[in-house]
């Protein structure tokens, strides 16, 4: 995992932290944990899926809840963070095994996360998923 600040390198306060939300938000998508995701997303949450649809955090949270959404692997790596005062960037890749309404829906994706620290908590306010498809040939 990578971690720099506006300045570089970032060797003090949050990088911790950061890391450790990334592996409980992880962690919660893995295990379809949705009492856990509901402190970890923001209450205004919003991602953009693979395909460009927008899911908000509600329509997160059920996916979950109503078993639509079922992982028999997730991983979060390659992880680079950003720090910007109360709110930081995480780039990282996200590999699935799933299916979705029985549809498989394995994949690897490029996942751009917007974190905001709330009152001294780390929150993740949205996310944008891409799929990985290689380098466009030149």
């Amino acid at each position: 995992m990578t971690v720099e600040s506006d300045t570089g390198t970032d060797t003090g306060t949050g990088t911790g932290e950061l890391e450790d939300f990334g592996r409980r938000w992880a962690k919660a998508e893995r295990e379809r944990d949705t009492d856990a995701l509901e402190a970890l997303l923001a209450q205004d949450f919003q991602a953009v899926g693979p395909r460009g649809f927008l899911v908000d955090r509600e329509q997160w949270l059920d996916r979950y809840a109503s078993g639509a959404l079922v992982h028999d692997a997730f991983t979060w790596e390659d992880v680079e963070l950003r720090r910007y005062g109360d709110g930081a960037v995480a780039l990282g890749v996200q590999s699935q095994q799933s299916t979705y309404d029985g549809r498989d829906v394995d994949g690897h994706f490029r996942v751009t996360q917007y974190l905001t620290r709330v009152s001294g908590v780390w929150q993740l306010a949205g996310l944008h998923l891409s799929p990985i498809a290689g380098t466009p040939a030149g």
